[in-house]
């Protein structure tokens, strides 16, 4: 056997340069919200004050989409640094973007190409393309000037100024393939509200400042009109006007790296309606941690092992500003969507204290009893039978803070088995149970797999049905026809339903 070696010996190099289709897989990670978010963050290093995303229709299709700035533009010497790949940047104590990425990844995760055209404050304009999927080659296209003029002085509707950058999408994927105006419109209506719901959380600490402005809207070719420019307005996952406990908001600090962490600890009030508190996910996902980087919003709730997830902490939300300088401690992704923590997070939040010498846990204790206390109205609701097996565990948990229980009562299962006849259900007042037909099961999960604790919607649907005939000694008249009224009218839903799935 040979001597084994310390060092690995080189005798010269070779240059591999990547294939041209790695650049089919960047920015897998974006939606089209992420995406468009990233380049609102280039717009804002580039000094914009108005940013516009303008989606283009043409025949009936949805055919491009640009997002234009009134920033300083890109430098003739810096444009062809700004379209490589991975190529450096020198970023400002002020700067949201970090990688050298962004531009390329959120669009090529998007569109088959992306064009980039600019004009600085010396009047010199600049253009360049890059088209994925057929190349064999990283040469990067040159826009001549006469079409980059052409495009950057469009009629924009946003704040003029004699510099900016337009970037457009074409071959954009996510876009149907269809002129029909109904589907169309339906689409155009779902994503833009929820790229104005992204941008106005991520964004909403610099929309508030007035930093920046974020318009979007969609303009036909055929009759070269725009439509009107719906403005991003700040969603502030902190914006209640009294909160649910008088003794916070409340600042925790802890150490790490001779750097001060704070956590900022927010409690909601209950029973918030706004659309600040019952943000896209839900108030249960969205609980726990906000990352802000140059106030910025990086990630919108999650624990990260400081507790787990509770419906009783749907009040709790807290803010931590992070920087590059502490490193190990926070990773942020590239599509600055996620921020990763390292393994000494979780102990540096238990160690945290404010000035009051309130702790983590302290907090979390405060959060649960303001839920407790905002639902003390659902005391005087009737007494219902507890649910039993059969039930999600977070559904189970958010009925016993809803309703009040009637006490020394077995609860009511819900289980599958199969039936002789068609009906969907039958109430087993004996053994406590509402049985479901097993015939019926795969209709009601779509052909997903089941499991003890499936279909909670139909169950917990079905629980506030008839929970009340397990209730007495016996059922009486009007309990047995409110049973066959439910009996008719559910079977006949779910066979419906079953003639549905058949002809698709």
């Amino acid at each position: 056997m040979s001597r084994w070696r310390t060092e690995v010996p080189t005798s010269g190099s070779v240059s591999l340069p990547p294939d041209p289709h790695a650049l089919d897989g960047l920015g897998r990670n974006h939606s089209i919200e992420t995406a468009l978010a990233d380049l609102v963050d280039n717009s804002i290093d580039a000094g914009a004050s108005d940013v516009l995303i303008r989606f283009m229709q043409q025949r009936g299709r949805l055919c491009g989409l640009y997002v234009v700035d009134n920033g300083r533009g890109i430098r003739a010497d810096r444009v062809d640094a700004a379209m490589t790949v991975g190529g450096s940047a020198a970023y400002g104590a002020d700067s949201l973007g970090k990688f050298g990425l962004g531009m390329k990844a959120a669009s090529f995760s998007q569109a088959r190409s992306l064009t980039v055209l600019s004009r600085t404050a010396d009047s010199h304009v600049v253009g360049r393309r890059w088209r994925i999927g057929d190349r064999t080659d990283f040469q990067c296209d040159v826009v001549p000037p006469d079409f980059a003029h052409e495009e950057i002085d469009r009629s924009w509707n946003l704040k003029s100024s004699d510099t900016g950058t337009v970037i457009r999408w074409d071959d954009v994927t996510g876009f149907p393939a269809t002129d029909d105006p109904t589907r169309v419109q339906g689409f155009l209506t779902a994503t833009m509200t929820r790229i104005l719901d992204h941008l106005g959380l991520v964004m909403h600490r610099l929309l508030a400042e007035g930093r920046i402005n974020i318009g979007i809207d969609a303009e036909d070719t055929d009759l070269a009109t725009a439509g009107p420019r719906f403005d991003v307005t700040p969603l502030d996952p902190f914006g209640y006007q009294k909160p649910g406990h008088l003794d916070y908001p409340k600042r925790l600090t802890a150490t790490a790296h001779g750097h001060a962490i704070h956590f900022d600890c927010h409690i909601w009030p209950g029973r918030s309606k706004t659309r600040q508190f019952q943000l896209v996910g839900g108030v249960v996902q969205r609980q726990g941690l906000y990352f802000y980087r140059r106030k910025r919003l990086l990630h919108a709730g999650g624990w990260d092992g400081v507790t787990v997830p509770d419906p009783r902490l749907q009040l709790a939300r807290v803010a931590i500003d992070i920087d590059d300088e502490i490193i190990g401690l926070f990773h942020m992704n590239p599509e600055k969507s996620r921020v990763t923590v390292g393994p000494e997070f979780a102990h540096l939040a238990e160690q945290a204290r404010g000035e009051d010498g309130t702790t983590m846990a302290d907090y979390l204790r405060d959060a649960e009893a303001a839920y407790r206390t905002s639902r003390e109205r659902s005391r005087n609701r009737r007494r219902m039978m507890p649910p039993g097996r059969g039930f999600e565990p977070a559904l189970k948990g958010t009925i016993a803070d809803e309703v009040p229980f009637v006490e020394g009562e077995n609860p009511i299962d819900i289980r599958w088995r199969r039936f002789e006849g068609t009906d969907l259900f039958t109430v087993d007042r004996d053994s406590r149970t509402l049985w479901l037909n097993d015939q019926y099961r795969s209709t009601v999960l779509s052909g997903r797999r089941g499991g003890l604790n499936d279909a909670p919607l139909v169950k917990a649907l079905l629980y506030l049905l008839v929970e009340d005939v397990f209730q007495g000694e016996y059922l009486g008249a009007k309990d047995k026809d409110n049973i066959a009224l439910w009996q008719e009218v559910l079977t006949t839903a779910v066979l419906c339903e079953v003639a549905r799935s058949e002809k698709e």
